[in-house]
């Protein structure tokens, strides 16, 4: 059932979206799990959604060895953990950009776990509304979750197939920063400068940054037409174009991800989540400045 707040936005998929009030209305809901997600694993010990687990970027999503995800079985494992069934409606939130919900909803996305909502502004709209934040941390009986292998076709791409995409009409997105962009800077303003070797973009890349998708006063998505006018009038993507999306680390553009295949209901996006740590850090590959 898709959100009253939601649906006057005209997007797509306006229920993959629910807002801080039904959040609020659906707290002690047993069929809804609440999920918070922050770049800062410090941040949900200092208060968060009365019911919500934590499910950390680093320690909990991502492989502990190699640089890729975690498996079938850790993923199974996850949703054991944190009294999760295929049923369960699973609903993220997260620090002030939200994008790291995004990104968690995209690596669930990997297995299958379609039954999954990201709500709109995520910490930064429901401590803005002085809505109640706890510190104790709820346990939940553990289930028995199967889930598929894990499909890296449909939403994600590599290196190596980017590299066979370029000049083939393939739309690429860089949602970075102008500077990051541009080559003048290798990280995000507030951030050391480091991880990556060389600075630019991808060949042939139009830049929009992922943060213009979002109502800067409450971290709100704005609406389906303000969306169309960036992405469709500016960037000039359709919706029959094959699109990839990245940034640094694949977190930001997990969040412009979310906005075309969703709101805007584009059919293929993917996300290169290896993004420019990857790219500017690899021997031979054609960088733009």
């Amino acid at each position: 059932m898709t959100d009253p707040e939601i649906a006057t936005r005209g997007y797509a998929h306006p229920e993959v979206l629910v807002s801080t009030e039904w959040v609020a209305q659906h707290l002690n809901d047993p069929s809804v799990r609440i999920i918070e997600s922050n770049e800062d694993p410090l941040l949900y010990p200092s208060g968060h959604i009365p019911g919500a687990v934590q499910v950390d970027w680093a320690a909990d999503l991502n492989d502990p060895l190699r640089r890729d995800y975690l498996d079938r079985a850790g993923f199974e494992k996850l949703m054991s953990r944190i009294g999760v069934t295929p049923e369960t409606t699973v609903v993220f939130y997260g620090d002030k950009n939200n994008w790291w919900a995004c990104y968690a909803f995209w690596v669930f996305q990997l297995f299958g776990h379609t039954n999954a909502r990201v709500m709109d502004g995520g910490r930064l709209k429901w401590e803005k509304e002085g809505r109640p934040l706890v510190k104790d941390v709820p346990t939940y009986p553990p289930t028995e979750y199967r889930a598929p292998e894990r499909d890296d076709t449909k939403i994600r791409i590599f290196r190596d197939e980017v590299l066979k995409k370029l000049g083939t009409g393939v739309k690429l997105v860089d949602v970075r920063s102008p500077q990051e962009y541009t080559g003048e800077r290798t990280h995000m303003p507030e951030y050391p400068q480091e991880g990556v070797l060389r600075g630019g973009h991808i060949p042939g890349a139009k830049n929009v940054p992922w943060a213009r998708a979002a109502n800067p006063e409450d971290g709100t998505f704005k609406s389906a037409a303000e969306l169309k006018a960036i992405y469709e009038q500016e960037a000039g993507l359709t919706p029959n174009d094959e699109v990839i999306a990245y940034c640094r680390i694949g977190e930001r553009s997990s969040h412009t991800w979310f906005v075309l295949k969703y709101l805007l209901g584009y059919p293929n996006v993917r996300n290169y989540d290896g993004s420019w740590t990857e790219w500017g850090n690899s021997v031979g590959v054609p960088i733009e400045r």
